[in-house]
């Protein structure tokens, strides 16, 4: 699930010379990585193991290209991600695993709500992990063009593993962009913040749920988590409000979002005077929720912004919260209308990347502003009366 949005590795990295070429032929790729594998210290035994029989996976690059699941909008991907079976299944983990839950928040600072979210949307709490053999899809997507600064270092790290005898090459699956176990971590990760949660003294993600409970909880605090902080609180925003300053990149006390006339939807809004963003996924007329810097941080472990709403507004189901109120948003542009929007933005300046149909965070931004340059509501959400007047 976290495939191409991975976690925000390139920071996680320290940059380093590329000594392996992408792109060319695989041998020259394979003895390029293995010379730097050998110039890091890893012997020559582990490089050779690890190597043997390795290959380009193509299915690896389709899966790679092809991610229209996360061109739907969030009350679409949402309402596909989260059943009342994974609700149920949710909260009987959380008893189950009460004591690890306790332990990890205790230890990390983070709650039980969002390492349950990460848990199931990852794998269906272990149900689904993958069965791409995991040595070739970080092979594959090292040898590419698109991102090796990403992934050679994890083919470096997995050879590490495999010195210590903690990494089959022939044997180990995951998902196609190289993660493995419950939680689905990449073999840098692993090595960096993996914990051994059982006690049995080896960091085990696939089998053993205190390991991968207690190691998410261990990445999501090394990425900033903030104990005691919130991440997330649905809202009713009034129709009043300055859509303008709706959005990511805009942070208002809370304070002062409630004195614009912005409620809690059930309860009342966190006190201390933290800053927040009000976040409508799509727009005005859609569901409303107030987010914190912790919601930030979850885009460190995925970069699609539908991925972390979505496994943010899961996380205070699982803590107690009511279902979503989606209200009724203007209908979702199409693939094809997305994309020609893009390309609007794109000619008018605007960075958006590719265009490829996916409303990410750039998208948004241009968005907003080009609504509240030509006088429409600049909720950021994307219309087909913003797309004619561009």
């Amino acid at each position: 699930m976290r495939a191409p949005m991975l976690a925000l590795l390139a920071a996680l990295t320290a940059p380093a010379a590329q000594a392996a070429p992408c792109g060319g032929p695989f041998p020259a790729f394979v003895a390029a990585m293995k010379a730097e594998a050998l110039a890091a210290g890893r012997s020559p035994a582990a490089v050779d193991a690890f190597f043997a029989g390795a290959r380009i996976d193509p299915k690896v690059l389709q899966a790679d290209r092809g991610q229209g699941f996360f061109r739907k909008s969030f009350v679409e991907f949402s309402r596909a991600l989260i059943s009342k079976g994974r609700l149920d299944r949710g909260l009987l983990y959380a008893r189950r695993y009460a004591d690890v839950f306790a332990r990890a928040q205790k230890t990390y600072g983070v709650p039980p709500g969002i390492l349950l979210s990460f848990w199931a949307f990852e794998t269906d709490y272990g149900a689904v992990q993958g069965d791409f053999n995991t040595r070739d899809a970080l092979v594959t997507l090292a040898q590419d063009c698109r991102r090796p600064d990403i992934f050679q270092p994890q083919v470096l790290a997995a050879i590490r593993m495999t010195e210590m005898g903690e990494f089959d090459p022939a044997t180990t699956t995951g998902a196609w962009a190289g993660e493995v176990g419950m939680v689905q971590m990449l073999p840098k990760d692993i090595i960096e913040r993996g914990v051994d949660g059982d006690g049995d003294g080896k960091v085990t993600l696939k089998t053993s749920v205190p390991d991968a409970l207690m190691s998410a909880a261990h990445m999501l605090s090394m990425f900033g988590w903030q104990p005691g902080q919130p991440w997330m609180v649905e809202i009713r925003v009034p129709p009043t409000l300055d859509w303008a300053r709706t959005g990511l990149d805009t942070r208002l006390p809370v304070s002062q979002w409630a004195a614009m006339g912005v409620k809690a939807r059930s309860g009342a809004l966190p006190a201390g005077g933290l800053d927040a963003s009000v976040l409508l996924p799509q727009g005005r007329n859609g569901p409303a929720f107030l987010v914190f810097d912790n919601y930030r941080v979850l885009f460190q472990w995925n970069k699609s912004f539908v991925y972390v709403t979505t496994a943010a507004y899961f996380a205070t189901r699982m803590q107690g919260a009511p279902e979503y109120d989606a209200g009724h948003p203007d209908p979702v542009l199409p693939p094809d209308a997305m994309i020609a929007l893009q390309r609007k933005l794109a000619a008018r300046g605007y960075d958006v990347g590719k265009p490829d149909g996916i409303l990410g965070a750039a998208t948004r931004t241009a968005v907003q502003t080009e609504q509240e340059r030509l006088g429409l509501p600049a909720d950021g959400w994307p219309t087909q009366a913003l797309l004619d007047r561009l």
